[in-house]
């Protein structure tokens, strides 16, 4: 048998129809809005309803940091979503759902891999069901009411240099980073310096993922500060009545996606921010929802444990009263030979000095979740053909000296027949291992406090150095009212640093900060370090010039 790519094998499944998947769930088709065949959308209202049982258990699959040699965070997702399923739980994953940016761009889907997948894969990585596009709109509406407003008098003295709500798109257009706009005469606005973000990336994501219900939604979009007045005092979206409109645009999307994986395990697929930018984990409904239905629920956060696991857990549990249950961490040899120090082309030779040399990283975050969140883990090593036992060894070896099992994973290869021996062990985890659940930090301390926690706890920082830009800031933000939220660290995916280069478990560093600004709807004030930026380019390659559709609307090219 040839090697099959991750389209052809989704291409290929026989899918069930989403009737099918939603009766699992005990879901009846007067509770779900079809999309189609394949996809659904599930009445949020539902959550009301007492179903008369515990909510399920609750699983974090996190990772150390991503490198070009590749982990499988999503595969392993649900691949042990599947394993529980053949093991005769009921189980539901609970996942993000795809930028348009990434698919077109460098990165690629995020609907797993090989025998691991949700589907329909190139509905899930395209338009989906359009929530990115009513975030989008939701977005535009409040930019457009806010030079409206100023072009129509300005009634709130908002200060046209002090705007701070910038217009988005899903997709990488590094063109749109910074513009003038309102050019043209008097007609047609105030000119302006102006900008766009990807659409991920926009504080409405970060909302919508946040949002318990429809309420709150619109709660919570009022609270946005667009911008400040000429005597330096925050505007809201509520001052400009654009709260409503905005929430109306998003009525529809709040309602969790339903999808299935290759092997019929019922997918809840909703809300996907980025965790090097916001807190990267998909919607407190969905999981909410996932846990409702199911008793066994696995789910993700974005890139490392140290971006997306830290915002899983000191911003959305804490906001949605989460407690996960137990706590994958998802690795592999060649990853941590590449932190090793071994270049990409050499990793498929054993190499037990660079593994030894990049284990730390992985230790690092083993001791993160176990020690400073105090939560039972299991480290998931994705096995590739070209690991020799020496080296499966060695890692199983370094990670019993936390007290932590190294599970063997072949779910990209085997789908769910893959994922047993991490599954069980994730069950006896929930069943016998001890789990004291804290945060890193309480929200109670001042904003540079809670920062310093983070990097230091959790990066491995020695310090944190706040540029007098970003320590004006937070002294602005405080006399604001707003020093009484978590932090979303901004920082760099690929180290524990805020400099992408240093790999492994980096000593003797400082985090530097250099803006500090507040998302007040979503309820944290984003910390930016090195150079993040939220509208990506794409690269000198993008994945959209491989991507086509043939005469029978058969899409090739997606991964």
């Amino acid at each position: 048998m040839g090697f099959k790519s991750d389209i052809e094998i989704a291409q290929e499944a026989k899918l069930e129809h989403i009737k099918e998947i939603a009766a699992k769930l005990g879901l009846t088709e007067d509770d779900i809005e079809y999309y189609g065949k394949y996809k659904a959308k599930v009445d949020y209202n539902l959550l009301k309803k007492d179903n008369g049982t515990k909510p399920g258990k609750l699983i974090l699959t996190t990772a150390i940091n991503p490198t070009p040699a590749g982990e499988g965070k999503t595969t392993t997702a649900i691949g042990v979503a599947d394993a529980l399923s053949k093991l005769g739980k009921n189980t539901v994953v609970a996942l993000r759902e795809p930028s348009l940016g990434p698919v077109f761009g460098i990165k690629g889907g995020a609907a797993g891999g090989g025998y691991a997948q949700v589907v329909p894969m190139e509905d899930i990585n395209l338009h989906f069901t359009g929530d990115l596009h009513a975030m989008t709109a939701a977005n535009n509406l409040l930019a457009a009411m806010i030079d409206n407003h100023i072009y129509q008098g300005n009634k709130l003295n908002i200060d046209p240099r002090r705007i701070t709500w910038r217009r988005c798109i899903d997709m990488n257009d590094r063109q749109l980073r910074f513009v003038v706009d309102g050019l043209g005469g008097k007609a047609n606005g105030a000119p302006r310096e102006d900008g766009f973000d990807i659409t991920v990336a926009s504080e409405i994501m970060a909302i919508f993922c946040l949002a318990n219900n429809i309420t709150d939604l619109k709660e919570r979009l009022s609270r946005i500060v667009i911008g400040y007045t000429y005597a330096g005092d925050p505007v809201t979206a509520g001052q400009l009545n654009a709260h409503g409109a905005m929430a109306a645009l998003l009525k529809d999307a709040l309602k969790p996606n339903l999808v299935q994986t290759l092997e019929g395990t019922p997918a809840f697929v909703h809300g996907g921010p980025f965790a090097n930018i916001a807190h990267g984990c998909n919607s407190v409904i969905a999981t909410k929802m996932a846990m409702h239905f199911g008793d066994y629920v696995v789910t993700e956060a974005g890139f490392g444990a140290d971006l997306g696991a830290e915002k899983f857990l000191d911003i959305k549990c804490r906001m949605a009263g989460l407690k996960p249950d137990a706590v994958i961490i998802v690795a592999t040899v060649r990853a941590l030979k590449y932190n090793g120090g071994v270049p990409k082309t050499e990793l498929n030779e054993e190499n037990l000095e660079a593994l030894e040399k990049g284990l730390p990283n992985l230790l690092k975050h083993v001791e993160n979740i176990t020690k400073v969140y105090k939560l039972p883990a299991v480290v998931a090593l994705n096995r590739f053909p070209t690991d020799t036992e020496a080296e499966l060894k060695l890692v199983s070896e370094k990670c019993k000296e936390l007290g932590v099992n190294v599970t063997l994973s072949e779910v990209w290869a085997k789908g769910g027949e893959g994922g047993i021996e991490v599954a069980k062990e994730a069950i006896r985890l929930i069943d016998e291992a001890e789990n004291n659940f804290t945060f890193s930090y309480e929200t109670n301390l001042p904003i540079k406090e809670k920062i310093r926690a983070v990097a230091q706890k959790i990066y491995g920082a020695d310090d944190v150095e706040f540029t007098a830009g970003a320590s004006k800031q937070i002294a602005e933000l405080e006399k604001n009212g707003f020093g009484d939220v978590p932090v979303c660290i901004a920082k760099t995916q690929y180290s524990l640093t805020d400099d992408q280069t240093k790999l492994g478990r980096p000593t003797g560093f400082k985090i530097t900060v250099r803006e500090v600004t507040i998302s007040a709807g979503a309820g944290f004030a984003v910390a930016v370090t090195g150079q993040i930026m939220k509208m990506p380019g794409l690269p000198k390659l993008p994945a959209a010039e491989r991507i086509d559709v043939n005469e029978n609307g058969v899409i090739s090219g997606l991964f």
